[in-house]
């Protein structure tokens, strides 16, 4: 079996990652810096590109589109990528980010996998199964040299399964925070994913990227 490579992106810099005030999770914007970055992106990762998947927020799109207006391609939106939606947005609106992280600190420090931060938020559970339902159903089928945009917990999410942690319980969901707290995957990241076999994946940061 050949060597596949994927390679997985962090979106750019977002008005959330400076703390801004609350929007709407699929349309937190990219800061300036941001977009420096998205523009810095199309010329740093790699550029023999099979295919182009986009999570439905919007930070990621703005930062595949530089890339994928250098190399001609249009990026598919895959619903299953977007973003942990921790909080719901009308419990927070007005918040700034350092108004929102005690409830994000409470939220995780419960680590009930089932509890969900209001209506319009999701769980750790369906969180966990969005992501698991991408590494069974869409990444094996994936074509050699595709490039994900996509957000940083959801990544570190997928590599923490990719190495056979679990997510089911407390103390999983405990020990993930604190993996993904850790984990080196500044906005515009980027690592590739590489399998010689089936089921078994290596992980490894693009330096070039982490360093521009």
């Amino acid at each position: 079996m050949p060597m596949q490579t994927i390679t997985f992106v962090r979106h750019g810099q977002s008005m959330a990652n400076i703390g801004a005030v609350t929007t709407e999770h699929h349309s937190v914007a990219l800061t300036d810096a941001g977009c420096a970055q998205a523009a810095a992106l199309a010329d740093l990762l790699p550029q023999q590109c099979a295919k182009v998947l986009v999570s439905p927020f919007e930070r990621a799109q703005h930062t595949a589109q530089p890339f994928c207006e250098k190399l001609g391609l249009t990026a598919e939106v895959v619903p299953l990528l977007h973003e942990f939606e921790t909080t719901d947005p009308d419990q927070t609106k007005g918040m700034t980010g350092a108004e929102r992280a005690p409830l994000i600190d409470a939220y995780w420090a419960q680590a009930d996998v089932n509890a969900r931060m209001g209506p319009r938020a999701e769980s750790f559970a369906e969180f966990a199964g969005r992501v698991e339902a991408f590494k069974r159903e869409v990444l094996p089928q994936l074509p050699n040299g595709t490039v994900i945009f996509g957000h940083g917990m959801w990544n570190a999410l997928l590599y923490w399964r990719l190495m056979g942690f679990s997510v089911n319980d407390a103390f999983a969901m405990k020990s993930f925070r604190r993996f993904q707290i850790g984990f080196p995957m500044p906005n515009g990241a980027a690592y590739h994913l590489q399998q010689s076999q089936p089921g078994q994946w290596r992980i490894g940061a693009d330096d070039v990227v982490m360093r521009r």
